[in-house]
Parts: C-alpha cells; sequence; structure tokens
C-alpha cells in the first residue's frame, strides 16, 4: 500500500474536547522538572490493537469518553497548556483546556491492516501533532480511536514527553482503562516522583565535564521538535526467546546490554567513514506502583569506545557496555539549571541512543477485560543519529526493538541482522 493509500485509507475525522469533571483553578501550575525539559522536543506514540467482540465494538463515543472525567481530574496537567516566560522556565498552567479526541474510520479490517508486519503505516492511527508554534493553545495529550471495517478497533495516543517518561504515559492510559472498565481508584492528589533507585550504577561523570549524552539545538518558532536533515522512520524486529538464548551464550550478560551491543555492531557495520564510538544510553528508573504519577525518571548515561563498534566482537561490545557505561544524569540536569530551563536540548538521537523500555507496563490497557492484540510504541523528535528502543514483547520471554533512522539505512540494517544473525 503506497502512502496516499495509506492516508486515504484512515478517513472521516472528528475531533472533540473532554475536560476534567472538577474544576482545577486558574491559579494551579505544574512546575517542569530539569529531566521534563531536557524531553519537551520529544514525543511518545502509541497504537494498541484490540480485535472484533461484542465489548469492544458495543463501546460507543461517549463510553470512551465518560472514564475520562474523573481521570483528567485526578490527572488535571495532562488538561494544561503550556507557558513559556521569556525570562524564566517554561510550566503547565492546569487551566483544563483538556485533551483532544479524534475520532475515525478505517476501509480494512483489522487482520488485513496487520497483514503487512511493521509496516510504518501505524502513524495513520495516531495523533502526529507537537507543541507549539501557539504554545497556550496546543493540547499536551491526543488520543485517537480508529474503527475497522466489519469491527476491532484501535486506540493511538500521542503523548507530549515533557509530561513524563514511558512508564508515566503507559501508568496514565491504563489508569484510564480501569476507570472504563468500571474498577475507578480512591482518588488521590497529584504528585511528583522523587523515586531515584536504579537497578545499576555506573560510574559518575564529574560534574564538571560537560554531558556528552545531549546536545543544544535550535527550534524554529517556537515549535517543539528537532527539525531533522534527513527523513527519518521506524522500523521493529521481534526477537523471541530462542533467539534470544541462541545470542546470549556469555550467561552474565543481560538482555538489554546484548541487544544494544547486537543493533550497535551491525549498524557501525552499514555506515561506512563512521566509526561511531559514542553512545547514550537511557534507563527508566524504578517507580513504586502508583500511576497518578507524572514524572521524567530517566537514568541518563554514555558509552564510550576506543575504536569503532565494527572492529568489536558482539560479546566484548556488550561487556563494555556494562563496564563503560558513564552515568550523566546529575550533569545533564546541572546544565539544565546553569542555562535556567530556557535553552532547548535533544537527547534522543544526539547520539546513537539505546533507551531500555523493557519495564513499563506496555501491555496493561484492558477494555471490559479485552487486551490488545499487538502494540506500536515508538518515540517521535528523534535526532539524526537515531534511537533504539527495547520493548517488552506480546509474551513475557519476547522483547520488540523498535529503532527509528533515517530512512536509507532501515533496509541496510535489515539485510545486515538477517544475514548475520538470523534476525528478521
Amino acid at each position: 500500500m503506497g502512502v496516499e493509500q495509506e492516508k486515504s485509507a484512515v478517513y472521516g475525522h472528528l475531533f472533540s474536547t473532554v475536560v476534567p469533571g472538577d474544576v482545577t483553578g486558574e491559579a494551579v501550575v505544574h512546575e517542569l522538572a530539569n529531566m521534563d525539559l531536557i524531553t519537551k522536543l520529544h514525543y511518545l506514540r502509541a497504537v494498541y490493537y484490540f480485535r472484533q467482540s461484542e465489548v469492544v465494538d458495543g463501546l460507543g463515543i461517549n463510553d470512551l469518553k465518560r472514564p475520562m472525567f474523573p481521570w483528567l481530574s485526578m490527572l488535571y496537567p495532562l488538561a494544561g497548556r503550556i507557558r513559556r516566560p521569556e525570562a524564566g522556565r517554561p510550566f503547565v498552567k492546569c487551566n483544563d483546556c483538556g485533551l483532544r479526541i479524534v475520532e475515525a474510520s478505517c476501509n480494512k479490517t483489522l487482520e488485513e491492516w496487520l497483514d503487512v508486519e511493521d509496516d510504518p503505516r501505524w502513524r495513520n492511527l495516531v495523533p502526529d501533532k507537537i507543541l507549539g508554534p501557539e504554545l497556550p493553545f496546543s493540547p499536551l495529550l491526543y488520543i485517537q480511536f480508529t474503527r475497522f471495517k466489519c469491527g476491532g478497533m484501535a486506540i493511538g495516543y500521542s503523548w507530549s514527553h515533557v509530561l513524563g517518561d514511558a512508564a508515566s504515559a503507559t501508568n496514565c492510559i491504563n489508569l484510564w482503562g480501569d476507570f472504563l472498565n468500571g474498577n475507578n481508584p480512591s482518588t488521590k492528589p497529584f504528585q511528583l516522583s522523587n523515586t531515584q533507585n536504579t537497578a545499576q550504577k555506573p560510574i559518575v561523570a564529574s560534574p564538571q565535564e560537560p554531558p556528552a549524552s545531549v546536545k543544544q539545538v535550535e527550534i524554529v518558532n517556537d515549535c517543539w521538535l528537532f527539525p531533522n536533515a534527513c527523513k527519518m522512520t521506524t522500523h521493529s524486529f521481534k526477537i523471541t526467546e530462542t533467539e534470544l538464548v541462541e545470542m546470549q551464550r556469555e550467561p552474565k550478560l543481560q538482555v538489554f546490554e546484548l541487544i544494544a551491543a547486537l543493533f550497535w555492531l551491525c549498524l557501525s557495520k552499514i555506515q561506512s567513514g563512521r566509526e561511531l564510538k559514542l553512545a547514550t544510553i537511557c534507563r527508566h528508573r524504578t517507580q513504586a506502583k502508583c500511576s497518578d504519577v507524572l514524572s521524567n525518571n530517566i537514568g541518563i548515561s554514555t558509552v564510550k569506545l576506543d575504536s569503532s563498534a565494527a572492529s568489536v566482537g558482539l560479546f566484548r561490545l556488550a561487556n563494555l557496555i556494562v563496564k563503560q557505561e558513564m552515568d550523566e544524569s546529575e550533569s545533564v540536569e546541572q546544565l539544565v539549571d546553569r542555562n535556567s530551563g530556557k535553552p532547548d536540548f535533544l537527547l534522543y538521537g544526539a547520539n546513537l541512543t539505546f533507551v531500555d523500555m523493557r519495564g513499563i507496563n506496555l501491555f496493561g490497557l484492558e477494555l471490559k477485560g479485552q487486551k490488545p492484540v499487538k502494540v506500536d510504541f515508538s518515540i517521535d523528535g528523534v535526532g539524526d543519529e537515531g534511537a533504539v528502543l527495547v520493548l517488552p514483547g506480546p509474551q513475557r520471554s519476547d522483547v520488540t526493538v523498535m529503532v527509528i533512522l533515517p530512512e536509507d539505512q532501515i533496509p541496510k540494517l535489515r539485510r545486515v541482522l538477517d544475514s548475520e544473525f538470523g534476525i528478521a
């Protein structure tokens, strides 16, 4: 299916707005933390696919919207708007302007739509909106409901990363599902997470050393999106438990480090003339289980090699990631503080970036007991160096890898992975 055919397959878009059921008040603001501002040029996009059933097909738009009133009352910053004072840090004004709802139809059946695996057509099922250029009027969250021919539905959301990381986004959308299912959680006041626990503790970079993991960029007309020099696209790979066991011959190697080494090695082989000695590692820190928390609780580190990744074997490269990972989280936050939160920074894609998202509850959204048969998840606003997301698969033991790369690199990467490692 061509690009224009893909767009025309999804039609009849209707737009509306949902606001909190309770008035938050004009004076309420949500102050943005340093890590929020580091991620403000990025967006999380997700699509959940639900098969035809009496339950799913019987949910009308009012059934889907009604649980959003108490949901947004609990998570009122989602319905706010960005304010950016000339002499200060941006913040969210919690003015109950609401989130944007999109209703659409698709002239394909769900089976026809999913028949072509790893097709970027999923982007037509989620709004591609960004913040700006008129920040006071830009919703922070969009949700699209797409009905397929002969039944079934896709739910796509576009989440401004400035609100929180992937754990926050998935927890929040899962909480909406709880309200929809009648499992109303007790209302708690909105709060920020101060959890700083990490599974691993890399070497800490000196505060005086400028962080290599982010770079300052210039955006145009207050549009919060990095202007790429080339067209970026996505492709997902499914790595099964069998393939993981085959690769994981050294028992000390962890899954994430091994997958990061695999893709770093393959990408270095297809980029002639570039050595790819530097990579950024992003990890979602452990959070307490409370869905009403919004935070960018991300650990940021870098790994620097003495030689090209292409000249390092897979297992040695995986071990180097473990041993030479340098934590830059503190220096990144200090960078924001030194500049009073005013400059714009790029995180994902400033260097080749590997993101460990295996801990997020990606398949936790349920519609009246129905679980999604598939979930597509990606990040927009990734810089030209690209990003590799390591996600939980539909089966607990499997892993999904979503790559966001310059368009011309995808076919080359697929050939190398297939020919050298048997991963299609």
